[in-house]
């Protein structure tokens, strides 16, 4: 439906509620993104403040780790014994010294310069002793300092120090034996982070698997080759860290992961109240919105129904007024306008009625005044001379068809005025014609104005005779008044199916383009010297009354008018 066919109080309700929609959603958009923005940044900020947790914790467990080895690296005893080489020995002494130094959760090995493991001691660790521990070999380019680092060995991962122990041997010191402290890496420590670092999830990769995580193990399997791949997780925050192993090569990453779920969550919540707020301001200001316009449309609906009244040509049909406003000032002046209307209308019609009086009349007078005169030059002629017997049947002719005249043209118009028309009857056209151009023949003659009738003799109609003689005298007679110097009027004829069409052609002066469109109507001239121009308006008037019409070809030099006959009787 087009805005424009809208009433009054729906084009001011739509726009109400475009504009409120408008406004929240932009104002709801620059909100919820600035707390994007925020929780974005809150994210980052919580991701970082983990990973620096993290290497705080990480840091401290590698130096207690690292503080023991070197203390027990140090002492006398311990080198006495690890200098016995006796494994049963070494193992027994290893362990009350390690029971009383480390926590439950770490471990500890007793390794020869080669790297075989002599003693393993504390946590479980799938490390015995005969096996060979090759990350004591890869430690060595850094001793006579301790090195730390990751392990990976059969699937599981470990923080390791390793640290040597180094005897008096001449001149110099010799490599007595290697020890090697360290924690399993594994869901207990992943948690544990976890609960330390306010919550952020640790994913622990090496290679292309996941050792260990705080994430359940199908979602840690399908989000690790994404992190890997360094690729965009729409769910978690990720910073990642190497996994160093001894010798300084990665062997792993760590993730640390912060959710985007409570920032979702927020955001959601923030979207939901946005759209309870616009739901209730747009509820309020439409419902205000429309009591105020109902009291603004409640006058400009009495306008339109009084607007309405007006165009029935009620004028005398008036609109209240209830406020001083505009819309109360429009009201008053509607009521002054109709009343200008009513008054303007009231004299309109008097001198209508003065001016159509006066002008029926003077046509009334001028169609009379021909006929009137052939009467009464005829009875002075009969009174005044004594004429022989041929002209005065010639005169008393005359008379006669002069008063016939008068009297068809009062009845025609008396019809006319009352809508009513007389019997159809079959008649040739020619004759009708004939007939027609008699009563101007003698004017003509004078003119020297000539009839070309190429209507055929067989050519018949259903009319009423007396009116269409007129309606083609009439045509006769002006197109003799326009020839003052004489020329032809030609008349001819063609059928077709249901009507016959006649044309009247003049070679007169022709008439001109600015008046065809009102030559028809009553009381028209346009120029003329005689008469007031009510022949044509009533020639057509017959014509319809026929079930026909008439009209004016504009085209050519002359006047060429067109008619219409019917060949059937009108129902």
């Amino acid at each position: 439906m087009s805005f424009n066919r809208l009433s009054l109080l729906w084009k001011i309700l739509l726009p109400t509620s475009i504009v409120l929609t408008v406004v929240f959603a932009a104002a709801g958009w620059i909100v919820q993104s600035s707390v994007i923005k925020t929780t974005s940044q809150s994210v980052s900020h919580e991701a970082s403040a983990s990973f620096q947790a993290y290497e705080s914790l990480w840091k401290a467990r590698a130096d207690r780790l690292a503080t023991v080895s070197r203390i027990l690296s140090t002492m006398s005893d311990v080198r006495r014994v690890l200098g016995t080489r006796d494994e049963a020995t070494i193992r027994d002494t290893a362990s009350e010294l390690w029971s009383h130094a480390a926590a439950g959760d770490a471990f500890f090995l007793v390794a020869d310069p080669q790297g075989k493991v002599i003693a393993s001691l504390g946590a479980s660790v799938s490390i015995h002793p005969s096996e060979d521990f090759p990350e004591v070999q890869a430690a060595r380019p850094r001793f006579p300092e301790q090195a730390s680092g990751f392990v990976l060995r059969g699937g599981e991962l470990f923080q390791v120090v390793v640290t040597p122990v180094y005897v008096q041997a001449g001149a110099g010191t010799g490599l007595l034996a290697v020890l090697v402290a360290g924690y399993g890496v594994d869901a207990r420590v992943a948690h544990q982070l976890k609960g330390e670092t306010g919550g952020s999830e640790f994913l622990f990769v090496a290679g292309n698997n996941v050792v260990t995580s705080t994430l359940p193990a199908a979602e840690s399997s399908a989000l690790a080759p994404r992190l890997i791949a360094q690729q965009q997780d729409d769910q978690y925050l990720a910073l990642a860290t190497p996994l160093v192993d001894i010798g300084g090569g990665t062997i792993g990453q760590l993730f640390i992961l912060r959710s985007f779920a409570a920032a979702r969550q927020n955001i959601a919540s923030l979207r939901n109240q946005i759209v309870a707020l616009w739901i209730s301001a747009m509820a309020a200001s439409l419902l205000v919105t429309f009591f105020v316009a109902r009291r603004i449309m409640r006058p400009v609906a009495e306008l339109d129904r009084a607007a309405a009244e007006i165009a029935r040509q009620n004028y005398g049909y008036r609109v209240d007024v209830h406020t001083g406003d505009e819309l109360g000032r429009l009201a008053g002046t509607f009521n002054a306008m109709s009343e200008s209307i009513q008054r303007a209308r009231e004299e309109l019609k008097t001198q209508e009625r003065i001016s159509t009086i006066g002008r029926l009349s003077t046509s009334i007078v001028h169609d009379l005044r021909n006929p009137l005169a052939a009467i009464y030059a005829g009875a002075e002629m009969l009174f005044d001379t004594n004429l022989p017997a041929p002209q005065v049947r010639r005169l008393a002719n005359n008379i006669y068809r002069a008063s016939r005249g008068i009297q068809e043209m009062l009845q025609q118009l008396l019809n006319v005025s009352r809508g009513r028309s007389g019997a159809a009857e079959i008649c040739p056209v020619r004759d009708v014609i004939a007939a027609a151009w008699s009563a101007v023949e003698t004017e003509a003659d004078a003119q020297r104005v000539e009839l070309i009738n190429e209507i055929p003799d067989a050519l018949e109609c259903p009319m009423e005779r007396a009116r269409m003689e007129r309606v083609f005298r009439n045509l006769f007679e002006n197109a003799v008044e326009v020839m003052p110097a004489g020329g032809t009027v030609r008349i001819h004829a063609r059928t077709e199916e249901s009507a016959v069409l006649i044309a009247v052609r003049d070679t007169g002066p022709g008439i001109r383009a600015e008046v065809r469109s009102r030559l028809f109507q009553p009381f028209v001239t346009f120029g003329k010297k005689n008469g007031l121009g009510l022949g044509l308006a009533l020639a057509r008037q017959t014509l319809l009354d026929h079930g026909g019409d008439l009209w004016v070809n504009g085209s050519g030099p002359g006047a060429e008018f067109h008619m219409r006959l019917p060949k059937e009787r009108r129902a």
